[in-house]
């Protein structure tokens, strides 16, 4: 019993050195970009984690239906409308997986295993690392507003999310591996809320089909 034991924490330990530490490249990464930055940055770290903040959601909902409500061509109101829709799915989504592993892994953060090496903004946290709730968010922005703009606006949505993450790491609250895992997150909950909506709306015009029949 006891070798088995040994043996899964060895597992586990293996595991978590090759996804979560990359072989030692996630910790040199925080080091590099939470050390390297200039105070004089700090500012712009925070307004980037304020605005990738899971509470300005209502925004973008009141935005995406202002635009929706707003807009001269109706196949323009309709997408945004399914975007809107989509968002919300996937917000709910989002919030519920990121609670339930942030619950459930209880990783560290970077104050809780480096301590006074850490530059910290704001006040220290020590639980719930895995995985960023503030780049989940950015990712969940980013997956709702990508199909609604053009280049400039994809290319503008790619450094806002790039640099929400990377205030997260310059604040000192989260690893680089945190950031990575809420845009996956965020990225996926999209994704899945897009099916979810398109089956809701299949089976909405199957429904309504069959009544008019």
């Amino acid at each position: 019993a006891g070798g088995r034991q040994r043996a899964e924490v060895a597992a586990q330990m293996n595991w978590k050195f090759l996804v979560y530490d990359w072989g030692g490249w996630n910790v040199a990464l925080f080091h590099a970009i939470n050390s390297g930055m200039p105070s004089a940055l700090d500012p712009v770290a925070w307004c980037f984690s304020l605005i990738g903040n899971y509470w300005t959601a209502p925004l973008l909902l009141l935005g995406l239906w202002r635009w929706s409500i707003s807009a001269s061509n109706p196949a323009r109101a309709c997408a945004v409308r399914q975007r809107l829709v989509t968002f919300g799915l996937a917000f709910a989504l989002a919030l519920l997986a990121a609670s339930a592993l942030k619950w459930w892994l209880d990783f560290p953060r970077p104050p809780a295993v480096l301590g006074h090496l850490v530059h910290v903004i704001g006040e220290p946290e020590l639980h719930y690392s895995l995985p960023s709730g503030h780049s989940t968010f950015a990712a969940l922005v980013v997956g709702a507003l990508w199909p609604l703009v053009g280049f400039r606006g994809r290319l503008a949505l790619v450094f806002y999310a790039a640099l929400v993450g990377w205030s997260r790491v310059a604040a000192g609250m989260h690893f680089p591996a945190d950031v990575v895992a809420g845009w996956m997150l965020g990225a996926s909950s999209v994704a899945i809320a897009g099916l979810l909506r398109s089956a809701l709306m299949s089976r909405q015009g199957a429904l309504v089909k069959g009544l008019s029949g």
